[in-house]
């Protein structure tokens, strides 16, 4: 399983990278695979504030619905537009074009305090 180190993880299976003030959050290969096969994505937050660790949406796979946590407090920027019509493209690149949102930070020193790669591996038990 491939978990890139220059992103951040949550337990809640979320990554995060981080790029100034800004930053795109999505879900793990892990979940990804725990999910299976991704049919539709909710997300309806765009222009909202989220506070770390509540809900920015759902993914629904075909055999189960699961929530979205926020890594970090910031603003909704944007959802990846793609996955409207791909949603499977969480499954086929869960870190590249299978991004979920974009979002500015409040507190771009909040992610520091998140996983590692090594850190997620050990939480996932790899």
């Amino acid at each position: 399983m491939n978990f890139p180190d220059n992103l951040k993880y949550t337990k809640d299976h979320e990554w995060i990278r981080v790029s100034g003030n800004e930053a795109y959050v999505g879900i793990t290969e892990f979940a990804q695979g725990e999910l299976g096969d991704i049919v539709f994505i909710d997300i309806n937050s765009v222009g909202k504030d989220v506070k770390h660790g509540e809900l920015f949406g759902t993914i629904e796979a075909v055999k189960t619905v699961s929530d979205l946590f926020m890594p970090v407090a910031g603003k909704v920027l944007e959802v990846n537009a793609k996955l409207e019509a791909n949603p499977e493209l969480v499954n086929k690149d869960p870190y590249g074009d299978g991004w979920m949102v974009k979002i500015s930070l409040q507190n771009a020193a909040e992610a520091d305090a998140l996983l590692s790669a090594a850190d997620y591996k050990q939480t996932i038990g790899q």
